[in-house]
């Protein structure tokens, strides 16, 4: 069996909770997690001992703060007030989590699902969208990586051109597949706005109603917005239902012909 399953950020206990309530076995199904497996809640550390040690049952993905602790690591940003990363940071190993996180996936597509954190912008196609996060993927796992965090943090571009290179390119993509909420009909980001779908910005929509997305009629699941709490439509999953603000922590069972949404409150 395979489920989907909303950002955890570091909230083991309903992890395992959720795990428990699923019965999963590692010998039988597959876990695809979201993105931000780590910050925030109070067990970063034991998160990621527990999904590594599910090896290739679980299939996780990075999210804007699984990036934070790589670049909090790199001594390129400071610990924000909140972050719980020190375990990790801390940790006798811990540059082989670190190294761990630097091979997990940007985005995937599977059982019939684009899987990723935030979002797409209007003009990539679901093929697109792959190459891109596996150029991100590739620079994560690279040399290039130490000289690229520094700039790794900012709102521009705000626009997708194919003729974007280098730090612009990567930060774009970043930006799209991790902060994504708001887009313009023409694929500009609102990066600051975190209301729910129902306060856009003034000439902005959420990017999965955009006119003409190139994407539509692709499943697509993600996590990284609480404020819109769970979407289950047969062609959208929205997961991250604020687990670490003390809601729930969802997963939804997507073997074909059958959908099943499991929660656990996360107290």
């Amino acid at each position: 069996m395979n489920y989907l399953i909303g950002d955890v950020q570091g909230c083991c206990g309903a992890l395992d909770r959720l795990l428990d309530k699923i019965d999963f076995s590692a010998s039988r199904d597959h876990i695809y997690v979201l993105g931000d497996l780590v910050n925030r809640g109070t067990r970063s550390l034991e998160t990621l001992r527990r999904l590594r040690g599910f090896g290739s049952a679980a299939t996780c993905l990075l999210g804007n703060h699984d990036l934070n602790l790589l670049a909090v690591a790199q001594g390129v940003r400071k610990s924000r007030k909140g972050d719980t990363i020190a375990d990790i940071l801390a940790a006798p190993d811990r540059e082989d989590w670190l190294h761990w996180l630097r091979h997990r996936r940007m985005a995937v597509f599977e059982h019939g699902w684009l899987m990723l954190h935030a979002g797409v912008v209007p003009q990539w196609t679901t093929a697109q969208t792959l190459q891109l996060a596996g150029e991100i993927e590739t620079l994560l796992r690279g040399e290039a990586l130490a000289d690229f965090l520094p700039r790794m943090y900012g709102d521009q571009p705000a626009r997708w051109r194919n003729s974007l290179a280098g730090a612009e390119r990567w930060r774009f993509i970043i930006n799209v597949l991790t902060r994504a909420r708001f887009v313009s009909a023409d694929g500009t980001l609102d990066l600051v706005s975190k209301d729910g779908a129902d306060a856009p910005p003034q000439g902005f929509c959420p990017w999965f109603e955009a006119p003409g997305r190139a994407t539509l009629g692709t499943p697509i699941a993600f996590g990284h917005w609480a404020t819109l709490g769970l979407i289950n439509r047969p062609d959208l999953l929205a997961l991250d239902t604020g687990c670490v603000w003390g809601r729930q922590l969802t997963a939804v069972r997507i073997d074909a012909g059958r959908r099943e949404v499991i929660q656990v409150e996360c107290g």
